[in-house]
């Protein structure tokens, strides 16, 4: 006969609720969900790890005094409609702990390696000027004027930009989904990005749930979260005035390198005389129309009254998310999901014995033959 676990019942609505489920759904998959839930029965070891993994939740968690008070284990520097943040979901907490693994694992990797410290971790500070430090940072990732506008989609930008971050040294991730996990979708109403500050291992993330020309804005902003040496978890945009000086002063140094003042000034002289100039400088420097009309306010191109009138008009568009995390190839896809760099050194460092395959397959989340097929489309031929 199957043993049943002692479980406190306030745990399964607890979980029910850190997942964001909606009840009606549990009951279904669990027929006793509502007496749990009551107290009056009591689920087997094999139901309990069953709703453990239905509703994202460590099972190891059930069986303490009370639920757990979990944290974000960064900075939390979000700011979300003046509102107060709800508990993190289990797909931000998972996304979060995941690319710390992976940085914890290739920063000793280098460092075994004799790898050098990065320079311009920790190099600028908040009393700097944001703008100076933007285009510090775009001649260090080896962008040059008119970059964006000679790649023809917002798709191929992001590329762009996503990979020449990561020739710097620093791992970019893109990824709208937990892993490969599709039925796990990141919130962009939660997040957009975070940053893992390390002199050799630097890491940022940004949610591919969102619009392309949204990811264009959070890659730089959590980049010059690099530069100032310091970890956070973000809800960027230029939308509206963040709370925090820090915040403010990474938007501003991400305006200055993907939209600098000199080029968008020259580059408003034509489009101030179109009826939608703001889409037009979008597209010259593939960033959000919201971006663009905010650069042209804070130069003084357009006055409060007609940017945040235009912003009024256009928010529903820019805040719907324009999910990114299925389709196209799966290998290809795990260039932005895992990054290349961080790839190749697992891939080598399996391949010469210092993990296992294993731990191999942890790290990237990929397992067997899927790995065996994307360390080939890396260039590593694997035994």
């Amino acid at each position: 006969m199957a043993r049943h676990m002692d479980i406190q019942p306030e745990f399964f609505s607890w979980a029910c609720e850190r997942a964001r489920l909606d009840p009606i759904v549990l009951c279904h998959r669990f027929e006793n969900y509502p007496e749990w839930e009551r107290g009056e029965k009591k689920p087997t070891m094999k139901q309990l790890e069953a709703f453990a993994n239905a509703t994202y939740t460590p099972i190891g968690y059930f069986f303490l005094p009370e639920p757990p008070q979990e944290e974000i284990p960064i900075p939390d520097l979000r700011t979300i409609r003046n509102q107060a943040i709800r508990r993190p979901s289990p797909n931000l907490l998972d996304t979060i702990y995941t690319m710390q693994r992976r940085q914890a694992w290739l920063r000793e990797e280098l460092i075994e390696c004799e790898a050098e410290s990065l320079d311009f971790v920790g190099s600028a500070r908040v009393s700097d000027d944001p703008q100076g430090v933007g285009l510090e940072m775009r001649r260090m990732v080896g962008l040059a004027d008119g970059w964006a506008g000679a790649v023809c989609t917002w798709r191929e930008a992001v590329g762009k930009l996503r990979r020449s971050i990561e020739e710097l040294g620093v791992t970019a991730v893109i990824n709208g989904v937990v892993g490969n996990n599709t039925r796990r979708k990141l919130d962009v109403e939660e997040f957009r990005g975070f940053t893992l500050s390390d002199e050799y291992a630097p890491l940022v993330f940004v949610n591919g749930a969102d619009a392309k020309s949204a990811q264009m804005f959070t890659l730089v902003h959590e980049l010059a979260h690099i530069w100032l040496g310091q970890s956070a978890l973000t809800n960027t945009g230029l939308t509206a005035q963040p709370s925090q000086e820090i915040e403010s002063w990474c938007d501003q140094a991400a305006a200055e390198f993907l939209v600098p003042a000199e080029e968008m000034r020259a580059c408003w002289r034509k489009a101030r005389h179109d009826e939608s100039p703001f889409e037009i400088i979008a597209r010259r420097f593939k960033v959000s129309p919201i971006v663009a009309g905010r650069r042209a306010m804070d130069l003084s191109l357009v006055s409060r009254e007609m940017f945040f009138k235009f912003y009024e008009n256009h928010i529903k568009i820019e805040r719907k998310p324009r999910s990114d995390s299925g389709g196209g190839d799966f290998y290809n896809n795990q260039n932005s999901r895992v990054g290349e760099r961080f790839a190749i050194q697992v891939i080598l460092a399996a391949k010469g014995g210092r993990v296992s395959f294993k731990e191999a397959y942890d790290l990237t989340g990929l397992h067997g033959g899927s790995f065996q097929e994307y360390a080939n489309r890396l260039g590593v031929t694997l035994p």
